[in-house]
Order: C-alpha cells, then sequence, then structure tokens
C-alpha cells in the first residue's frame, strides 16, 4: 500500500495513461457492498429486478437524460451487480472547459479528485443518487448499498466491445458460474 502524505491509501486501478473524461467505450462493473444480492434474482436465466432493482433501473436511466456527453450502449442489473458499456461523446472544446476552471474551498475543505464529466464523477453521482433512493425506500438512513470503488475497462476495438457486449446479453443465463454469484 503507498502512502500519500503520509497516510496509507489505496492505489488506483484506473489506467494513469488514459483521461477517463475523453470520448470513448467503457466497460463497467459496480457491485453492492459484501456483494449481498439486493436488486433480484436469476429465475431460468432471467433476471427478476426486486423493489431496489427497480429503483437502480430508474436511477441508471436518467443518469443518461442528465448527461449529454454519456451513452449507456448496453447493461445488465444482476442481483448484486451491475455490467455496462458506457460511452463518453464529447465536443473538442468540452476538454478546455474542464481544465480551466477554479475551485475555492473553505477551511479544511479539500479539493475535489474527479474529473468533472469523467467515468468516476458519473459513477459517483449515480451511486449516489441511486443509494438515497434506495435507503429512502427501505426506511434505513445511512446504510451502504455500494463497494467504494467500481470496475472498468477501457474499450480499445471492435472485438473487445463486441465481446463485452455479449458478455453483457449472456450475464444472466450464465450466473450460476458468474464469480460474483453469491446464491
Amino acid at each position: 500500500m503507498e502512502k500519500f502524505k503520509n497516510k496509507y491509501r489505496i492505489p488506483s486501478s484506473r489506467a494513469d495513461w488514459w483521461n477517463y473524461s475523453s470520448s470513448g467505450f467503457y466497460f463497467i462493473t459496480i457491485c453492492t457492498y459484501n456483494k449481498e444480492n439486493l436488486f433480484g434474482k436469476i429465475r431460468d436465466g432471467v433476471v427478476e429486478l426486486s423493489q431496489l432493482g427497480l429503483i437502480v433501473k430508474l436511477e441508471w436511466e436518467k443518469s443518461f437524460l442528465i448527461r449529454n456527453e454519456l451513452f449507456c450502449d448496453e447493461y445488465v442489473i444482476m442481483p448484486n451487480h451491475i455490467h455496462a458499456v458506457v460511452e463518453i461523446r464529447k465536443n473538442p472544446s468540452d476538454n478546455d472547459k474542464i481544465n480551466n476552471f477554479i475551485v475555492e474551498t473553505h477551511g479544511r475543505a479539500s479539493l475535489p479528485r474527479r474529473t468533472p464529466k469523467s467515468i468516476s464523477s458519473f459513477i459517483a453521482g449515480f451511486k449516489s443518487s441511486a443509494t438515497r433512493r434506495i435507503n429512502t425506500f427501505r426506511n434505513k438512513p445511512k446504510e451502504r448499498v455500494w463497494q467504494s470503488r467500481f470496475y472498468d475497462h477501457i474499450i480499445l476495438n471492435e472485438r473487445e466491445y463486441l465481446n463485452i457486449k455479449n458478455y453483457i446479453l449472456d450475464n444472466p443465463s450464465n450466473w450460476e458460474m458468474d464469480k460474483l454469484c453469491v446464491d
């Protein structure tokens, strides 16, 4: 484990050679806290979403309506995780706008670490809104819903894209063999 400012921190799993706010396709996996089956079940290879799963579906789809630069290509909500292919489409002038902003902090507040309009800021916003709605629904404020991190893979070519898309589509029928299956 690395130290930053004399404190231990978990090293980033993001590729340091890539700008995660740039245009491209990303394979995303977001898991529930402790891989708890919150979002439904798989019956005969088909996902049956629970009420919490329906909330996640609504928040996921809403995320793309409010973010003009993001598009959801394919996704599946599984009992304890989400797989998705997310595309960022940017205007070339957007990158200049992102890098030229000034943030003022108060007291001990630190500067935000997430780049605006990046995969990380999108996932953080989605997790936050879904958690708020889920915890309101089940009347459990401050209950954890998600693991703190998420998995991403930058899709670099069409073959990768097609393989990942098929993986997502086949995921419910392969649930019993899935390493995230905790049934």
